[in-house]
């Protein structure tokens, strides 16, 4: 299944199931702003299977799957996919699915609720490893980097989608949101315990860097990709293509731009 076909499949989906909001919104707001959402979730899931080769049928650990999107993805292409993740997210996974069922073999998921520093993971466990808006949520993240290494394979990859930590407009928002206090204390009824949390902890690409370098990574240069920048009012049916092709341009042309007014940032990381 390709990621279009995908996407409109997770549309029908939407509409039925209202549970998945307000995480989900690609179905709401206007012909414009919906428009807008598609190209962002699209090029964020077409790095991912870009990424990664299923020709080996390799093992994918997503960490921090959360409603488990992106596993249904890939068990819609009958790859088997791990995932874990916290929160509230387990309630949903049956009813997915259910409804995913109609399109593939879901049992090709497996999902648990599980915290990544209480996990016993044998080395060189995975052949990739997806960390999709979950980064900053781990802390502390230079324990939490040692473990991913441990976990890939020699020649395994890492690939980390988040929000541009560098941008202006969404660290002014997070700052009205939630001031400074980047990292906070939650306690978690399951595990019962408290977890330390990264509270919305968006970092720019230099920060990932020092960080990933640190624990013995190196980036894939040409994996590096920045994405998101037009506003929505710009965006259609019959532009989406050349918007985000437009953008894509921008951004390789353009670091003060990259930097400091696109909304997201993906790369993809090896064992040094």
């Amino acid at each position: 299944m390709q990621p279009e076909v995908f996407y409109e499949h997770l549309c029908e989906e939407l509409r039925q199931n209202r549970g998945l909001y307000p995480y989900y919104k690609l179905t709401d707001g206007s012909p414009a702003q919906q428009q807008f959402r598609k190209a962002y979730f699209l090029q964020r899931l077409e790095y991912i299977d870009r990424h990664i080769d299923l020709s080996k049928h390799p093992k994918i650990w997503d960490c921090g799957c959360g409603y488990g999107t992106t596993g249904l993805f890939f068990a819609m292409k009958g790859q088997p996919v791990y995932g874990t993740t916290l929160e509230y997210y387990p309630e949903q996974w049956e009813k997915r699915r259910q409804f995913w069922s109609q399109y593939g073999d879901t049992s090709l998921l497996t999902c648990e609720y599980a915290n990544l520093f209480d996990q016993q993971i044998e080395e060189g466990s995975y052949d990739y490893i997806i960390l999709q808006d979950t980064l900053h949520h781990i802390e502390p993240l230079d324990e939490a980097l040692p473990i991913f290494r441990h976990a890939l394979k020699p020649d395994g990859k890492l690939l980390l989608i988040e929000e541009n930590g560098g941008g202006w407009i969404k660290s002014a928002m997070l700052f009205a949101q939630r001031g400074t206090k980047r990292i906070i204390t939650v306690h978690d009824d399951v595990l019962g315990k408290d977890v330390l949390m990264g509270n919305e902890n968006i970092r720019p690409e230099k920060v990932w860097r020092k960080h990933f370098e640190k624990a013995g990574f190196r980036m894939d240069e040409e994996s590096l990709q920045y994405v998101r920048f037009l506003p929505s009012w710009r965006f259609n049916e019959e532009n989406l293509t050349k918007n985000v092709e437009k953008e894509q341009e921008i951004w390789k042309k353009n670091a003060f731009l990259r930097h400091h007014f696109f909304w997201g940032i993906n790369m993809t990381w090896g064992k040094r």
